[in-house]
């Protein structure tokens, strides 16, 4: 025991170092034989601190002074901290848990996700950010998975969590994810799929059909082609015209599927998750669509973890579903017995704020699935800001109104900008009230990347710097805000233990 308190991290000792008040987050302190780890917070900035000796002490990149090594939490110190306590490193959903992607945009929503999850048997995903997301906000798949392993050693946290490259459309991409460390690849095939057909005549998908290889074609219809298949208790045909509007929507994109598949799924030395997304379609993904997708998966032993179809009704960003909900439910209780059947689990995409659908999910699927959520981690944050900080909120809700016909060029929204209140005529202790309201959210939602990014003419970042700061103050009020903001997520989806 004297021992042990001997090597304990000492608060002050920290405090005279660094030259500022230190946060311990006592549930990250860790004994790892003579050496003792923990994660401190001073200012806006976090540490890792080795008191003691050993090898983990010495692998660890920092500052020493006798027996205290301050480190930053860097990717490198990462990994010697995933090479030691292996629940800090991401992982695979082996078991094929119930679970739930978590995007953090801003690298500080992991120990809110964490509270969420307690009582919950759920398998997080706790790093899961696109291309385009690390592109809006300056970050890197390094960064975010740094980011994750960090916050489960600061909240003690060993139940495991995964790492999802998400929408990957690209090989280098594909390629950037893995070497960072990513257990799961989420394939979006959208720029392979033929969006046009949907809209075509029957005349026209006939002349766009023959102008295709033949050989080809006949090797489909050869399979497919007026063969009644039975899934669950349904019946399907692939009668003529709906066969050929599939295979001239989406050969091209089975094609990329089992090529990216071959290439970095199939011979991984780790194991991976690999979702194939559907869903970034102008029309719903019917039944007949997905058994023509599943069958041909299976033809090519694709093995994949996670499908997402494009369901019907509207699934926008930052609000609730809009649709027909008894539809919605006949619409998934098919794709479901697809995906039982051919050995795979659904994901529902864009689930962030869907409230309405989440007990139609957890009463016809009856099992396990995955559900994607992102940006309202940072809704969440615009609101902490309304509680704290009306003046910043004010400031950045003008700036998302200039920048917001710029956003939509990556979003599909509905937001009437005119709809929403005018700032002039809200009272601070009113600013709140945005985050009720549908088309503010939406508003806040889609501009994030421009609210981080954009710089004055000097090229000073217009709120990165106080938004930042205003977190690692608020940082356990951003927490409890989102433990109950995601905890309603997981309660109305039964993700319960």
């Amino acid at each position: 025991m004297e021992l042990y308190e001997e090597k304990r991290i000492k608060p002050e000792q920290l405090k005279k170092r660094l030259g500022k008040p230190i946060t311990l987050y006592e549930r990250s302190e860790t004994s790892l034989g003579e050496c003792t780890l923990a994660l401190v917070r001073a200012g806006r900035e976090k540490y890792l601190v080795a008191t003691g000796s050993g090898p983990v002490f010495d692998e660890l990149e920092g500052t020493t002074e006798g027996s205290c090594k301050i480190c930053p939490t860097n990717h490198a110190n990462r990994l010697v901290l995933n090479s030691y306590l292996p629940y800090t490193k991401p992982q695979s959903n082996a078991n094929k848990r119930t679970s739930i992607g978590l995007g953090d945009r801003l690298g500080e929503a992991t120990c809110g996700h964490i509270r969420a999850l307690q009582g919950t048997s759920v398998f997080p995903i706790f790093a899961q950010q696109s291309v385009r997301e690390l592109t809006l906000t300056g970050r890197t798949f390094e960064d975010v998975i740094d980011k994750a392993a960090y916050a489960v050693f600061q909240e003690g946290y060993t139940g495991g969590y995964g790492a999802d490259g998400d929408h990957l459309k690209k090989e280098a991409d594909i390629e950037k994810a893995l070497e960072a460390g990513v257990t799961m690849i989420t394939l979006d095939s959208s720029d392979v799929i033929d969006n046009t057909v949907f809209t075509l005549g029957t005349h026209e998908v006939e002349a766009r059909y023959e102008q295709m290889d033949a050989t080809l074609c006949k090797s489909y219809e050869d399979r497919y082609r007026d063969q009644v298949f039975t899934v669950s208790d349904q019946s399907y045909t692939l009668d003529a015209e709906h066969l050929k509007r599939d295979i001239l929507i989406y050969h091209r994109a089975l094609d990329f599927i089992q090529a990216i598949y071959e290439k970095y799924i199939a011979g991984s030395a780790v194991s991976l998750d690999f979702e194939v997304s559907i869903d970034e379609t102008d029309t719903p993904t019917d039944a007949k669509s997905h058994l023509f997708i599943a069958l041909e998966l299976k033809r090519r032993k694709v093995v994949v973890s996670t499908l997402a179809p494009r369901f019907i009704g509207e699934f926008q960003k930052g609000i609730d579903y809009r649709g027909d909900l008894a539809l919605f439910e006949q619409d998934l209780l098919a794709h479901t017995a697809i995906a039982k059947q051919f050995g795979y689990r659904l994901s529902v995409h864009s689930g962030s704020d869907k409230f309405s659908i989440f007990p139609i999910l957890q009463k016809t699927i009856k099992g396990s699935f995955h559900i994607k959520t992102a940006g309202t981690n940072w809704l969440e944050a615009m609101r902490l800001v309304a509680l704290k900080d009306p003046d910043l909120y004010r400031r950045m809700h003008r700036h998302a109104l200039s920048r917001f016909a710029d956003a939509r060029a990556f979003y599909h929204v509905t937001t009437d900008i005119s709809a929403i209140e005018a700032l002039d005529a809200t009272q601070d202790a009113e600013l709140v009230h945005y985050l009720e309201d549908d088309n503010a959210r939406q508003l806040l939602h889609i501009t994030y990347g421009f609210l981080l990014e954009d710089t004055d003419a000097t090229g000073r970042k217009l709120f990165k710097d106080e938004f930042f700061s205003l977190l690692a103050i608020e940082e356990q009020l951003y927490a409890d805000l989102l433990a109950k903001h995601i905890g309603k997520h997981l309660h109305l989806l039964g993700f319960a233990s």
